[in-house]
């Protein structure tokens, strides 16, 4: 019989990096294998426990997955550019209160389903607003999307006429916050508004819809010969 050989204590330096190397590929974990030896090096400087080394490795890749997440999200939304609430000048626009539209980042409206109207003449800021906040609820998680009202009725009409209606609906109805930017700055015929009062109709219960017009409410029954997209907005 021969005799009992003792099992190696550890890995050599070089050794444990291949392993994790390895194991972070075949597990897809990116960011733990490109930072490991950052982390590492911080977790022996600051003679960290294997618990709280193990916890700094499992965050950064929650944190750097969260990230990619909203970044996909964000180019999902297909935002014409790129707009931040920090850019926003609310000195250039004195009657908008900066506590109502930073309660609205909290996008609990878009969680209840709730829909924003931006109402104001052109330079005052509505597209920033809405870029913003539509971004802000890209981060949060909800799925968005931003379209100008009237390359969204073309769209429609196109749809409809292509026998795919039902289809391009659907896939605005699927989205969580639909941006519809520059409504009312042309007058939509009663095809386009029909198209339009079914997009906003036909999302799921708990869908929101943000839009950013130029005309007050008073004028949307004068801009919009269907009265009944008034009344859905």
């Amino acid at each position: 019989m021969s005799p009992h050989r003792p099992r190696p204590r550890g890995l050599t330096e070089q050794a444990a990096d291949t392993a994790v190397d390895q194991a972070c590929r075949m597990l897809r974990l990116p960011t733990i294998r490109s930072q490991f030896n950052d982390i590492a090096d911080v977790a022996s400087r600051e003679q960290m426990t294997y618990r709280g080394f193990l916890a700094e490795l499992l965050m950064a890749e929650c944190d750097d997955r969260a990230r990619r997440r909203s970044e996909r999200r964000i180019k999902a939304a297909a935002f014409p550019r790129e707009k931040s609430l920090r850019a926003f000048d609310f000195d250039a626009n004195p009657h908008l209160d900066p506590a109502v539209i930073h309660t609205l980042a909290t996008c609990e409206w878009v969680k209840k389903g709730q829909p924003l109207c931006l109402i104001g003449d052109s330079g005052t800021g509505k597209s920033h607003l809405l870029i913003a906040l539509g971004t802000e609820a890209a981060m949060t998680g909800f799925r968005v999307r931003y379209t100008l009202a009237t390359k969204l009725v073309n769209e429609l009409i196109e749809a409809s006429d292509d026998k795919q209606l039902n289809k391009t609906i659907a896939r605005y109805g699927r989205v969580d916050l639909l941006c519809i930017d520059e409504l009312g700055y042309m007058e939509l015929d009663r095809r386009g508004a029909e198209l339009l009062f079914q997009v906003l109709t036909e999302r799921e219960e708990k869908n929101s819809v943000a839009i950013a017009s130029n005309e007050s409410f008073g004028g949307w029954t004068k801009t919009f010969t269907d009265p009944r997209l008034c009344a859905v907005i």
